[in-house]
């Protein structure tokens, strides 16, 4: 029982790691002993630089590239065989949102919310399955997290269209990948996260003792919150969980009261 949590040895990959929910997820894998971390996102800089500082946690690698086409997903597979042969765990958590009235919702903004967020992860998955499954035993399962958004199970007040559906399409993906991959033990499960103060969420950043207050729990997600709930999915703990969801959101989704009628 004592190492239920421990990620010694194990080899990850973070998309959108140099910030935001991506950053705590690779912070935690390391506190939690992850023999390495790479860590991905479209600025080289940026990339580097938190590479740099959670390098003081243990062995953080950047890498740069664009996920939102297929080729860049065959790419980054490329790059990180030239590093390892084997990945253990694999989260999906580049995304993107694009806000705009129904009446003159752009084409291009919906391609690249819907590319990013639900195509990427499914031919990322495509092309670093085969490194999973390498990594992947019985006893020791490798893990493929998506992460999803409460906006794909809850719908939201802003008019993000294909940032909600495809969300609710990351859900789905994770639930029809697990049916696939479980047979080569490896466990895909996803994180609903809610509030979280990032370059995503500026509301849960900028205004977060108002945003907190409308939360049951009271206040926004933190960055123990997040990687405690991707450290139980990685580890050994998570391990019987299968095509799951896990809703991160301090009661937003399934804690709070509708509204009465009468």
């Amino acid at each position: 029982m004592k190492d239920l949590f421990s990620l010694d040895g194990r080899i990850a990959l973070v998309t959108g790691g140099s910030r935001g929910i991506g950053k705590m997820i690779a912070e935690g894998f390391l506190h939690y002993g992850a023999e390495k971390v790479f860590i991905v996102a479209r600025k080289k800089e940026a990339c580097e630089e938190t590479a740099k500082d959670l390098s003081a946690l243990g062995a953080c690698i950047p890498f740069t590239a664009d996920l939102s086409t297929v080729e860049g997903c065959v790419a980054l597979a490329s790059t990180l065989a030239n590093e390892t042969d084997q990945l253990d765990i694999l989260v999906n958590n580049a995304g993107a949102a694009w806000g705009a009235p129904f009446e003159t919702f752009p084409e291009d903004g919906w391609d690249k919310v819907m590319n990013l967020n639900l195509k990427t992860p499914f031919y990322l998955a495509q092309q670093l399955a085969p490194m999973l499954k390498k990594a992947a035993r019985a006893d020791r399962p490798a893990k493929l997290i998506n992460i999803a958004s409460v906006d794909g199970i809850k719908i939201n007040a802003w008019e993000t269209y294909p940032y909600q559906a495809s969300k609710a399409g990351v859900i789905q993906l994770t639930r029809r990948l697990s049916a696939k991959l479980i047979a080569d033990h490896i466990c895909v499960s996803a994180i609903a996260p809610g509030a979280f103060p990032s370059e995503m969420n500026i509301a849960a950043r900028d205004a977060t003792e108002a945003v907190g207050n409308s939360i049951p729990a009271g206040r926004v997600g933190s960055a123990e919150d997040m990687a405690g709930a991707t450290v139980y999915l990685a580890s050994r703990a998570g391990d019987y969980v299968v095509g799951d969801t896990l809703v991160v959101d301090g009661g937003y989704v399934h804690g709070s009261i509708g509204q009465a009628w009468g």
